[in-house]
């Protein structure tokens, strides 16, 4: 399967809180997108690996997204090693698409930080020719996203983002796809569990999620928007791509 765009988040639901929106403008324009979820997200406090899995896969229909898949590194120590890096470069490989959406550099979460250097590795191994990997048994190709791009999650994108999309339309369908992850959040309609609270949970969570959506949209003149920073330099073909 190829796609446009190949989303890589170290959990399950770190793409839904971080990019949601524009991932579904991109299906609703018809572009192909795939997450790929470094681990199962196992070592959460709330919830099963078992459970986020099916919820994972209602968040992915929600938002239209191609395919889903889990890498099943080690949550909570995903380890900048090469089988690691090769995991990455075989489904760059597998999918290969133009964007890759991934993991910011600084980061509250140890494991969105490892993930991001593993993308930053893997985007330049595997396009190179001696580097081998196979997938299901066949040898594949070298290939090479054009450009990598930084959503953002808890932290601030160091250096401030570098673009802001507009997710008007499509934020119900956003928040749609959190809230398919009932066990990690505060919905005590859908899901109840003797568990601790943990930062996630906290009722306040959604309405900080909305704040930062607001905030971004205020500062490109709409109502909501989602954060981004290149890998790569931004360029023009010319000034006249922004009239």
């Amino acid at each position: 399967m190829k796609c446009d765009v190949l989303v890589i988040s170290a959990h399950p639901d770190d793409a839904e809180l971080s990019c949601s929106g524009t991932v579904k403008d991109l299906t609703n324009r018809g572009q192909s997108v795939v997450f790929v979820d470094c681990t199962a997200g196992e070592l959460g406090t709330r919830g099963s690996a078992e459970l986020r899995a099916q919820e994972a896969a209602e968040a992915a229909r929600i938002l239209g997204v191609a395919h889903r898949e889990c890498l099943h590194m080690t949550d909570g120590a995903v380890a900048h090693t090469q089988e690691n890096v090769l995991k990455i470069v075989e489904v760059l490989r597998a999918y290969t698409p133009r964007i890759v959406l991934t993991t910011p550099p600084l980061e509250r979460h140890p494991d969105h930080e490892a993930v991001h250097r593993l993308v930053r590795a893997a985007t330049f191994l595997s396009g190179l020719q001696k580097v081998a990997t196979r997938r299901h048994g066949v040898p594949q190709e070298p290939h090479r996203p054009d450009r990598t791009l930084c959503f953002m999650q808890q932290f601030d994108l160091p250096g401030g983002p570098d673009f802001y999309v507009d997710i008007t339309s499509t934020y119900p369908d956003r928040l749609a796809s959190i809230k398919a992850f009932a066990s990690q959040f505060h919905m005590p309609e859908t899901y109840q569990a003797d568990e601790p609270e943990t930062f996630l949970s906290r009722p306040a969570f959604f309405e900080e999620l909305e704040a930062r959506c607001l905030y971004f949209g205020s500062r490109i003149g709409v109502r909501y928007a989602e954060a981004f920073k290149s890998v790569e330099p931004l360029g023009l073909r010319s000034l006249a791509d922004l009239l």
